[in-house]
């Protein structure tokens, strides 16, 4: 298919273009490197030094100026149907495929509340679609899985990730805010997975988190339902 631009399309995408170079080379200078501090062996991200030589990943400047908070929710939503709908769909390469949504006219002091917020209320929405959003930005907090002073997750500016469920995920669907939440992101992960595990153990760790999650509710629940009636 021809691309044509509009003059204003032009205008705008020279304005796009140091924040999409910026985003470009953080991503092969950091993600897809090495680092003494990661505490294991490997890249920062495993997945990222394909998922650039594949051309799996797609950048996005989203101008969020004048939108407020809900605004700026449903735009990162409806990334989650363009996600599936890109190719490659063949799920061996989808692995590989990556929408980085870039917001330069947020702060980095509003990117504690306003990324973080927005990651937390649509990650249930992600997740139960087999999808991952990931919250980057200066001041992000999250420590490395193998170094929790190492800080993985902190980008030169605030952006939102989007990309397909993978079984090491599942230490961020157990570390969820609230027992609902970790049942929701482990019913979808065992539903995403059940059949096709590689690691038993993690099979194993998922169930019975996710019995003990359902079984706290219940106790919770009637501990409640015990004080109501008393």
């Amino acid at each position: 298919m021809v691309q044509l631009y509009t003059p204003d399309e032009i205008d705008q995408l020279q304005q796009d273009i140091p924040y999409l170079v910026e985003t470009w080379n953080w991503l092969r200078s950091f993600l897809a490197k090495p680092h003494p501090e990661l505490g294991r062996n490997g890249n920062v991200c495993p997945y990222m030094p394909k998922a650039l030589n594949s051309n799996c990943i797609r950048l996005k400047v989203i101008r969020s100026q004048n939108l407020g908070r809900q605004e700026i929710s449903d735009i990162v939503l409806s990334y989650r149907n363009a996600f599936l709908d890109l190719e490659p769909k063949n799920k061996e390469e989808s692995i590989y495929k990556a929408i980085i949504l870039i917001f330069p006219e947020i702060k980095n002091e509003e990117a504690t509340i306003l990324i973080d917020s927005i990651q937390k209320q649509l990650k249930p929405f992600f997740v139960e679609s087999g999808l991952m959003l990931g919250e980057f930005h200066k001041r992000n907090e999250t420590g490395g899985l193998h170094n929790p002073n190492f800080r993985p997750l902190r980008s030169p500016i605030p952006m939102l990730a989007i990309r397909f469920m993978v079984e090491s995920d599942l230490p961020f669907l157990l570390s969820a805010d609230d027992l609902y939440s970790q049942v929701r992101y482990l019913e979808a992960y065992l539903k995403q997975f059940r059949k096709k595990f590689k690691d038993e153990n993690k099979f194993k760790t998922a169930c019975q988190a996710l019995d003990l999650a359902k079984k706290q509710i219940a106790k919770e629940n009637n501990l409640i339902f015990y004080e109501i009636n008393q």
